[in-house]
């Protein structure tokens, strides 16, 4: 599996024809506390750099953006009502959504680990 970025601050870790998205710790870290998260129903297409949802925290309310174009397969309802898992592990347990990328060739334009490091330092 590899692990991608972009500079709305999601992430997507791709696996065969299939990516998991979800916000980056820099991004859970800049939100705050996280009152709310909207995410699409299985089935729903999306458009590179297109929203698919929304979190909201005490602070704002951001969209959160599709990395790569592709069709949801599954959301993680559960973070839904479980909050605090956004900020807790925004890169693991609490993903927003799986989808089924539909032009692999989308994830070129996007930032390795290092170079999203390198990025958010720059902020």
């Amino acid at each position: 599996m590899t692990t991608y970025y972009t500079k709305q601050h999601e992430w997507i870790r791709v696996d065969g024809d299939t990516g998991t998205i979800g916000i980056t710790a820099y991004a859970a870290k800049q939100l705050g506390e996280v009152v709310y998260v909207e995410l699409p129903e299985a089935g729903a297409s999306f458009a590179r750099e297109k929203d698919f949802g929304v979190v909201e925290s005490s602070k704002t309310a951001s969209e959160v953006f599709a990395p790569v174009s592709g069709t949801v397969i599954e959301s993680n309802t559960p973070i839904t009502t479980d909050l605090d898992s956004v900020n807790q592990d925004p890169e693991g347990a609490a993903w927003f959504i799986r989808m089924k990328i539909s032009d692999p060739e989308e994830l070129a334009g996007l930032m390795d680990a290092a170079a999203y490091a390198a990025y958010c330092e720059g902020l």
